[in-house]
């Protein structure tokens, strides 16, 4: 069987097979994803940034101001003030004279650092926590939801403050806390997926051909626990980055003079009604990089499992 089909603005006869060709999920989400001018723009800002944080150094050094140093004569006014925006200093100076721009670039790579590292500990220890409970069930499921259930319950700012206060502020800190924090929410989505999956007559077969729990949880489960993985990290990391801020701000995170927008923003409360920019830029690439992550990750959501969109959809036509 053949069909006609225009193909670059001439009709062309192909089979049927050839005319429908077969995709996996991840290729449709994929091709989701490329259409989305959304995604797109969030990615590319979010490589952007990226791309400033791990070239730090470089753009440092080609502007000719450190992170840490202080211009005492050239960064402050006769006032003692701090210089606005101008073509030495970009984003202007803080209050110690010190270049606003190199510090917000460095600053970016605390953020996507605490952000990348403490949600990708979060997501392994969650999944291996809600896939052993969501899969052997009785007992162990019983034990492991309990755990979560009380990590859930732990308030979080105040319990991480108190922590924080008790062992030191640190990088290493702020990556565990955020880490300890937010294991349990992933887990709980991993148990009440493995406890749908495991049902499934794919994860029966593989039990009647005497495969092993291990094998069964690696090959069979874990992959259909991609998708709602994969969003869920997508998300949890403006999270982190927003509460690495908060820890900075309150003192509590990153030790200063290392730049970091949480310890920048708190540094501007004494100067935003003489300085706006002392504030604002930090306040911009906190704002945008989690808007960004934010934007993407709903995105990434959409794409993986589209079926809310055709069902809106569906429900709009019959009205």
């Amino acid at each position: 069987m053949t069909t006609t089909i225009p193909i670059g603005g001439a009709a062309t006869e192909v089979t049927v097979a050839q005319a429908i060709e077969a995709r996996s999920p991840w290729q449709l989400a994929w091709r989701r994803i490329r259409h989305d001018r959304v995604a797109l723009i969030s990615a590319c800002y979010i490589a952007l940034i990226a791309l400033l944080a791990i070239f730090a150094p470089v753009i440092a050094h080609i502007v000719g101001h450190g992170p840490d140093t202080e211009y005492l004569h050239t960064g402050l006014t006769p006032q003692g003030l701090p210089r606005p925006p101008s073509g030495t200093f970009v984003f202007g100076t803080d209050d110690l004279g010190r270049d606003l721009f190199v510090r917000t670039i460095y600053g970016a790579r605390i953020s996507l650092l605490v952000g990348a590292a403490s949600s990708l500990s979060a997501v392994t220890v969650g999944v291996a926590i809600g896939l052993l409970a969501g899969y052997f069930g009785g007992i162990v499921d019983v034990v492991l939801a309990r755990l979560v259930d009380v990590v859930l319950s732990l308030p979080f700012l105040l319990a991480a403050i108190a922590l924080e206060v008790v062992v030191g502020p640190s990088l290493l800190v702020s990556i565990f806390v955020i880490a300890f924090f937010s294991w349990a929410a992933v887990a709980r989505i991993v148990r009440g997926q493995t406890l749908s999956i495991r049902e499934n007559e794919f994860v029966e077969a593989a039990r009647s051909l005497g495969a092993s729990d291990l094998r069964i949880m690696v090959i069979d489960v874990l992959p259909n626990l991609a998708a709602p993985v994969i969003v869920y990290t997508t998300l949890l990391v403006p999270s982190a980055i927003v509460f690495e801020a908060t820890l900075s701000f309150l003192g509590l995170g990153v030790v200063p003079p290392t730049p970091s927008w949480g310890n920048m923003l708190s540094e501007s409360l004494g100067f935003y009604q003489v300085a706006w920019w002392f504030i604002t830029f930090p306040g911009l690439a906190l704002l945008t990089t989690t808007l960004a992550f934010n934007l993407l990750g709903d995105s990434v959501r959409d794409a993986l499992d589209p079926r809310g969109d055709r069902l809106l959809a569906a429900i709009r036509k019959r009205r």
